[in-house]
């Protein structure tokens, strides 16, 4: 794909996307990366220079797997989707929480919502590199690393399903007050992404709006290896 990153990501179809986050609370990107992007992005997985900190998920018990987190400055591609993903976004962020009756706390730019973090001494950067083989998998989680976060993440596959490995579903658990928890189970193809709540979402209710907790993970990959890029917008302590 020869047009840069950011503007196809402005090309996206943003009303409906806005639409379908407040209907579902999640929605699919169609394919943004080409094949070439994503096998550039599986590339700086074992070259350290790009990276602050690795994570072995068994450890923590997080799951089993490894994943990896960018240092600043990030990757070209990694900062083009930060930089134009985040303000529709945030023009979300912010519906949502009137939705709540609160104020809208999110501006327009990335670089405004990182001097929030900044201030509150979240200064490491947080997009990240997963990867997982035969048997790995994530335990159901939120990405929050301080009191400054941002209500959305994205994530995209930089493997093909079905061919470079099986099994390894993108999950999506959400908590309603007072009752039982529904499951999402989503595939996503080499080079689409999936927006989804890092925390929450208000769901409407008899009485308004009400929160409702998301929570993520990956279910068993069963053959193969699988790469995943992850995008979140609030940097950590």
């Amino acid at each position: 794909m020869s047009e840069r990153l950011t503007d196809r990501i402005a090309a996206l179809d943003w009303t409906a996307l806005q639409q379908t986050l407040d209907e579902q609370g999640y929605a699919t990107i169609p394919t943004l990366l080409d094949k070439n992007e994503c096998n550039e992005m599986i590339s700086t997985y074992e070259k350290e220079v790009y990276f602050r900190n690795t994570i072995d998920m068994t450890r923590f018990r997080f799951g089993i797997g490894e994943y990896k987190y960018y240092q600043a400055p990030l990757p070209d591609l990694v900062q083009q989707l930060r930089e134009g993903f985040y303000p529709q976004l945030a023009t979300t962020a912010n519906r949502w929480l009137k939705q709540l009756d609160r104020e809208e706390v999110y501006p327009a730019l990335l670089s405004d919502f990182l001097v929030q973090c900044h201030k509150q001494g979240q200064t490491r950067s947080t997009p990240l590199i997963l990867k997982y083989e035969a048997g790995g998998y994530n335990c159901l989680h939120q990405d929050l690393y301080g009191d400054v976060s941002f209500p959305f993440q994205v994530v995209f596959a930089l493997s093909q399903k079905e061919m470079d490995y099986t099994g390894g579903e993108f999950l999506l658990m959400e908590q309603r007050p007072r009752a039982q928890s529904r499951g999402q189970v989503i595939t996503l193809d080499q080079g689409s992404g999936l927006i989804f709540p890092t925390n929450y979402r208000p769901v409407l209710g008899s009485r308004g709006y009400y929160k409702t907790t998301i929570r993520h993970g990956v279910s068993t990959i069963t053959s193969g290896t699988r790469y995943t890029l992850g995008i979140i917008f609030h940097d950590a302590k």
